[in-house]
């Protein structure tokens, strides 16, 4: 069955929606590198239907962002209705996707995200209600149960497409696992054979290699690429490339790198209201964008300090400028680089 949206590409790539990380800016900078859909970071129902100022900031987006699909997240279905609802007619994104599979505590103690794992016969309702309110297509993100004993991702899968989900986005963990262990890619598979609707793979995916290898295990439909994007948006042109059958292209140059930081940078500050706000949450960015270089470890220190976006570009400049420094430190390690926690779920 095709995706229920139009696409130029067969197999597309999308953009998982990631609290704090998939806000306009970098949903803007990946389909600049080669995603094929994005979707918001979740939000909550309640927050919509009450037209909250934050809640309605993180629900714009321009043109440059299509394909996009709106994240709701909640528990109570006629809520979630309202939301669908006004979602698709003030901003009218290609689809409304539901969160079934944030694992984060203050979300699911509310029986949102994953918790609605726990009660399939709620899942159908939120569903349901969510489909009988907007003409646009409903997606969801699930992941494989609520524990080990509740394991069962073809059962849920199958629950949701008789809901009337149009698309689904398998996460292989349990929400108690949160991002332990492995993702179990075989369910991916397992759920791509059991329904009639397309399958989204999204786990474990940290290079492009992994995305192929992803898709000829599974089969499924698309690709979900979450923590993998970190810090490095050009790996869905990477994937492309693969796909394709061409060399990957390398890794940018640690000078591109930072170009496509800065890029990065004013895309936040023609979006965001708060410029010194913004750069310490943006902060987390940087040291993904720091992420395996020389001196890595002194350079995310001053970018975890910058208080302003013009002191950015200054301490890209000393780096480059002082190359031999920074590489005589002897340092090319990844720890600490995610230092703020963002939700992939």
């Amino acid at each position: 069955m095709p995706f229920p949206f139009p696409l130029a590409v067969d197999l597309p790539l999308y953009l998982a929606p990631m609290a704090g990380v998939s806000e306009s800016p970098f949903r803007q900078l990946c389909h600049e590198h080669g995603a094929d859909v994005v979707v918001t970071e979740f939000l909550s129902a309640e927050g919509i239907r009450r037209e909250n100022e934050a809640t309605l900031h993180k629900l714009s987006f321009g043109p440059g962002e299509r394909p996009i699909g709106v994240q709701i997240f909640g528990a109570d279905p006629v809520a979630m209705g309202e939301a669908a609802r006004f979602v698709s007619d003030v901003f009218q994104p290609e689809f409304i996707d539901i969160n079934f599979g944030c694992p984060v505590k203050k979300v699911v103690r509310r029986n949102g995200g994953s918790g609605c794992l726990r009660d399939l016969d709620l899942v159908e309702s939120v569903i349901r209600a969510v489909a009988s309110a907007t003409h646009l297509p409903v997606t969801c993100k699930i992941r494989s149960g609520w524990n080990e004993e509740m394991r069962d991702p073809v059962k849920i899968a199958l629950r949701c497409q008789d809901a009337g989900a149009r698309v689904i986005a398998l996460h292989p963990r349990t929400r108690t696992q949160m991002y332990t262990g492995s993702a179990r890619w075989e369910e991916i598979a397992a759920v791509v054979a059991a329904v009639d609707i397309p399958v989204l793979g999204n786990g474990d995916i940290k290079t492009a290699e992994d995305a192929i290898r992803m898709h000829r295990e599974t089969n499924c439909a698309g690709i979900m690429i979450a923590r993998g994007s970190y810090g490095q948006p050009w790996i869905f042109n990477q994937v492309k490339d693969l796909l394709a059958g061409r060399p990957k292209r390398p890794a940018p140059s640690i000078a591109d790198r930072f170009a496509i930081a800065l890029d990065h940078a004013r895309k936040v500050i023609e979006y965001e209201t708060d410029p010194r706000g913004a750069a310490i949450e943006f902060r987390k960015h940087l040291g993904w964008y720091a992420r395996g270089l020389y001196g890595g470890a002194d350079l995310r220190k001053k970018l975890y300090a910058v208080t302003s976006f013009g002191e950015v570009e200054g301490i890209f400049a000393d780096y480059l400028q002082n190359a031999e420094r920074y590489a005589a430190l002897h340092v090319s390690d990844d720890a600490g680089s995610e230092g703020v926690e963002a939700d992939a779920a």
